[in-house]
């Protein structure tokens, strides 16, 4: 079997003498925001997805229209592509592997993401490697006829299903005894974990990147705020010490190095008074680093793509004092004035660099768009009042439940 050194590529991987060719599993906004990164760098792009209204399907070389699940899609995606990536975790690893064996080049390596498509397995591997996470049990370990937490523990908790949970899907809060029962009765215990609710004061994320010569590049550390369990903004540079960036990077580049990890992972850590622990793993581009395509040099679909495609990876350098990203939610009918009319003020200011997923229906909750504004300030405190005052004003047209500008 050849070494993980003996499969680098130095070369960018070419499909015919014109441009290199990647395929991406999943048609998404944050398939479509690669597609977006590939169309500046020349690549073009092929997608899999289940529906050619996806938002990635637009600007794409050619579309597999397959759900991204199905690995006979995937065999004709790969037909043209020199290398293929993920839009999410939702991964078909046994139905990949034969393909993989077969010489496709998948960014990250199918054995990299087994452990990270499964919340049980993540924490598995969290315990192994001797990083802090919230303490956890499987819910399955729970008596169904006499359920109680485990000693020490004490309500409220987290449920969460150990796969296909996003945006608050698959996460339940657990305040008593008649919700744990509610649960252990409603589905598979075998497929959910319980995890304890730590106190915290700032919830941070970390993207970083590995490319195939085991070189690590991180975006800057973030500081995310949640309504309703869903990120609601974003502000670079997290107002943290020095010693808790440090902290996040090196856990970043310690796991990918550990998995042999070739791609592009983000890190969501809670921070408080037991310190930095990590909340969830995602092996992906990732909600809370969308900064990165107005405010860096590289942003984090420019790395995704450049590894995929064998390309020389830059620096992901911030390139301005600081940015907030805005989330832009589906809302209830009547809650606020037309879809068209929030776009258009929005697009009417200036700063305002909006980002438009192309999704024709509006459902609460769903992720529609995000804002990303670039922050002048030259110090923390200065930084988030202007984010506060961005803020307030893309709410002014683009309302949510539980805004928090504090």
């Amino acid at each position: 079997m050849p070494s993980f050194q003996d499969s680098v590529v130095d070369a960018p991987c070419m499909s015919g003498p014109a441009k290199p060719i990647i395929g991406v599993i999943g048609g998404g906004q944050l398939a479509q925001m690669l597609v977006q990164a590939a169309s500046a760098r020349g690549v073009d792009v092929v997608v899999q997805s289940g529906s050619p209204e996806d938002p990635a399907a637009a600007g794409a070389f050619k579309f597999v229209t397959a759900d991204p699940k199905e690995a006979e899609g995937t065999r004709k995606l790969v037909q043209d592509c020199c290398g293929v990536t993920f839009e999410n975790e939702w991964v078909n690893i046994d139905g990949l592997t034969p393909l993989e064996k077969e010489g496709v080049s998948f960014r990250p390596p199918l054995s990299a993401l087994a452990p990270l498509v499964d919340k049980i397995s993540q924490r598995q591997l969290l315990k192994e490697i001797g990083f802090p996470s919230p303490e956890w049990t499987l819910l399955s370990s729970i008596s169904f006829e006499q359920p109680k937490l485990p000693s020490g523990w004490s309500f409220p908790v987290m449920a969460k299903s150990s796969r296909w949970g996003y945006d608050g899907k698959g996460t339940r809060i657990l305040n008593n005894i008649k919700d744990l029962t509610q649960l252990l009765q409603s589905i598979d215990p075998a497929n959910w974990l319980l995890e304890v609710m730590v106190p915290f004061e700032k919830e941070l994320a970390i993207v970083a990147s590995r490319d195939q010569q085991g070189r690590v590049r991180s975006l800057p550390l973030a500081e995310t705020h949640q309504s309703q369990q869903v990120c609601d903004w974003v502000i670079v540079p997290a107002s943290v010490e020095h010693a808790v960036e440090a902290m996040a990077y090196n856990m970043a580049a310690s796991l990918l190095m550990k998995l042999n990890y070739v791609g592009v992972l983000a890190i969501e850590f809670f921070y408080g008074p037991d310190g930095l622990q990590v909340n969830e793993i995602a092996p992906r581009t990732h909600n809370s680093a969308h900064f990165s395509i107005e405010a860096c040099s590289s942003s984090q679909f420019d790395q995704q793509l450049c590894i995929a495609a064998g390309l020389p990876v830059p620096s992901p350098e911030l390139t301005a004092p600081g940015a907030v990203m805005v989330n832009l939610l589906g809302l209830a009918e009547g809650k606020a004035s037309s879809l068209a009319e929030r776009l258009s003020r929005l697009r009417s200011v200036d700063q305002f660099h909006v980002h438009w997923y192309g999704k024709d229906i509006e459902t609460p909750g769903r992720k529609l768009g995000h804002v990303t504004v670039l922050l002048n300030g030259v110090d923390a405190v200065s930084r988030r009042n202007e984010a506060r005052g961005v803020l307030e004003r893309i709410r002014s047209i683009w309302p949510t439940q539980g805004t928090n500008v504090a």
